[in-house]
């Protein structure tokens, strides 16, 4: 579990994210971590990247660090699951994108609201948003700076799913622990072969999901799965 716990609303700064990224490539090779849940102290998942940060001679910096983590997590083993309260903006954005699933209280709103500072997103803002919710809807945020709202977010495909703020924390760790009692080499196949889908064509990304559900049956998990689903009683789960 990771909790973003920085002074003015989580201000994604370089430190913020090289802790982020330094935490998931310490502990992915970790065998026994099977779910990563980042949420946030506060009323707000966070207003964006650190402006100081992104003057000249210092932007170069920013974003490459931006990349670095983002890279970290969607190359993550595991699924990295997201919860969000009050506004999430701009970079803080960009990191929730680089999530697997992102839960949303009612209150929760999403912006990229760069145009008002005479730039653009720089760490993937224009690229992943619009994977998620559509060429027009991220025309309309990255150009205007408007704000979605948590239901339209979950319409939009950005949100998996906007939860009462007393529960948003209890859905989160228990969708974490869901995934946590599956196999391990089925999660991280299947996390792989969807991200695979925004990144390459439908008939190189169905390619690559044949060679991944192919390689599922040399695991002693497709056995274990099979035969108990069979015999009708849990399976056993070796992860490998």
């Amino acid at each position: 579990r990771l909790r973003l716990n920085m002074p003015k609303a989580n201000i994604t700064d370089a430190a913020m994210l090289e802790a982020i990224g330094a935490a998931l490539s310490e502990h992915a090779p970790d065998a026994d971590i099977k779910a990563v849940l980042l949420d946030h102290e506060g009323p707000h998942f966070s207003f964006g990247a650190s402006v100081p940060e992104h003057l000249p001679g210092k932007f170069g910096d920013m974003l490459s660090v931006m990349n670095k983590t983002l890279l970290a997590m969607l190359q993550h083993p595991v699924p990295i699951l997201v919860a969000v309260k009050g506004q999430c903006l701009g970079g803080g954005l960009e990191v929730a994108c680089g999530g697997s699933r992102i839960f949303a209280a009612p209150d929760a709103s999403f912006g990229q609201p760069e145009i008002k500072l005479g730039i653009i997103p720089g760490a993937g803002g224009t690229q992943r948003l619009t994977r998620l919710v559509g060429k027009s809807k991220a025309m309309e945020m990255c150009l205007t700076g408007r704000m979605m709202d948590a239901d339209e977010a979950e319409r939009s495909g950005l949100v998996s799913r906007v939860v009462p703020a007393d529960k948003l924390l209890d859905e989160a760790l228990a969708a974490a622990a869901t995934i946590a009692g599956l196999s391990r080499p089925s999660v991280l196949m299947a996390k792989n072969a969807i991200n695979r889908a925004y990144e390459t064509t439908l008939s190189e990304g169905v390619k690559a999901e044949r060679v991944m559900f192919q390689s599922l049956f040399a695991t002693e998990d497709q056995k274990e799965g099979m035969a108990a689903f069979a015999e009708k009683r849990p399976a056993k789960w070796q992860h490998r």
